[in-house]
């Protein structure tokens, strides 16, 4: 029997000052310290999708600070109060929620286009590979219930681009939208190869995160990375299939290992076929223009210029664009997806 959801109610990006505060959050940065007098005090910062926000408590503090650990979810009682300019919540009590009853969406950020459309979509760009290898290898994996529920689920990134819930789906139908856009500019390229390299090539990140409470690495992400992980899954996925080709394996497998594209940015090999290439300027455009436009839309919308990205090593010009296009805002650059 599936348990209810506990439903949350305020999110710290819409608490005022002077506001009464019961609700679930995610508790982060747990520090128990002393006053003057040797009073103990517990902070922590309270988070959900929308932010986060300081937290003390001045009462009752051990009976509190044992209720719960660092990272757990909470529901709190308190008060919303301005301090030194920033908004505090006086924690009147606080208790530990089980993780069963809550939403996770509601604490961590997700795609805001719908998850199945975009899995469809996909599916369906697969199911244009000819290659009957490949068309077998890419149903396997749709075919699998458990990969395609953490596929749907798991963020691309801890923080750069596609760093929410579905970011990991979002980002690899961007690529394949891509690749069936420009695949055919191009003499002598193997789409159907290209596709199912584009379509497989972050696979690994399923494994490769967390994300019970906030995105992170998990211990084989630390350990592996997504690229190692990639290939193990990919491996055991053929050695299902008869008679797959070992030299169409060996190049599926070289475009998961190169698309990062050089050793510095943790690719073992570099590029060395044409589709290998092509994948690896693909997803550096699309993650490029992903993150720098999420970095845009937490800037200052009237200002002409970004602050300094120190990624990037730039400011970003936002405005007045050329043909009208007022800038990152425009509905131009947000358009669905699951469009052709």
């Amino acid at each position: 029997m599936d348990r209810r959801k506990a439903l949350k109610k305020a999110f710290v990006n819409t608490i005022k000052a002077g506001q009464a505060v019961d609700d679930l959050f995610v508790a982060r940065d747990k520090q128990l310290a002393y006053k003057k007098d040797g009073a103990p005090y517990l902070t922590l910062s309270l988070v959900d999708r929308s932010g986060n926000m300081k937290a003390v408590a001045w009462d009752n503090v051990q009976a509190i600070s044992k209720a719960f650990s660092a990272g757990d979810y909470v529901k709190v009682r308190g008060n919303a109060v301005e301090y030194r300019d920033t908004l505090q919540l006086v924690v009147r009590h606080l208790e530990r929620s089980d993780p069963a009853e809550v939403d996770v969406r509601d604490f961590l950020p997700a795609t805001e286009r719908d998850v199945d459309q975009m899995l469809e979509r996909l599916i369906q760009i697969s199911q244009t590979v000819e290659n009957e290898h490949l068309s077998r290898l890419l149903a396997a994996f749709f075919e699998d219930k458990a990969f395609v529920e953490l596929f749907k689920t798991a963020p691309a990134a801890k923080k750069m681009h596609h760093a929410y819930l579905g970011g990991l789906l979002e980002h690899t139908l961007s690529i394949a939208l891509l690749i069936q856009a420009i695949a055919g500019h191009y003499k002598g390229i193997d789409k159907d190869l290209l596709l199912t390299g584009g379509i497989l090539h972050d696979i690994g990140k399923v494994h490769e995160f967390s994300y019970e409470t906030h995105i992170d690495y998990s211990d084989a992400g630390r350990l592996l990375n997504h690229i190692v992980i990639g290939v193990e899954m990919l491996e055991k996925r053929i050695a299902t299939l008869n008679d797959f080709p070992k030299d169409l394996a060996l190049v599926l497998k070289h475009m998961i290992v190169s698309h990062h594209g050089t050793r510095d940015f943790g690719s073992p090999e570099p590029p060395k076929t044409l589709e290998a290439m092509i994948l690896n300027y693909l997803d550096e455009l699309d993650a490029k223009v992903t993150g720098v436009r999420a970095f845009m839309d937490t800037e200052d919308p009237e200002a002409t210029w970004t602050s300094f990205h120190r990624v990037l090593d730039r400011f970003f010009y936002k405005g007045p664009r050329p043909g009208g296009m007022s800038g990152p805002e425009d509905k131009i650059a947000n358009s669905s997806p699951t469009e052709d």
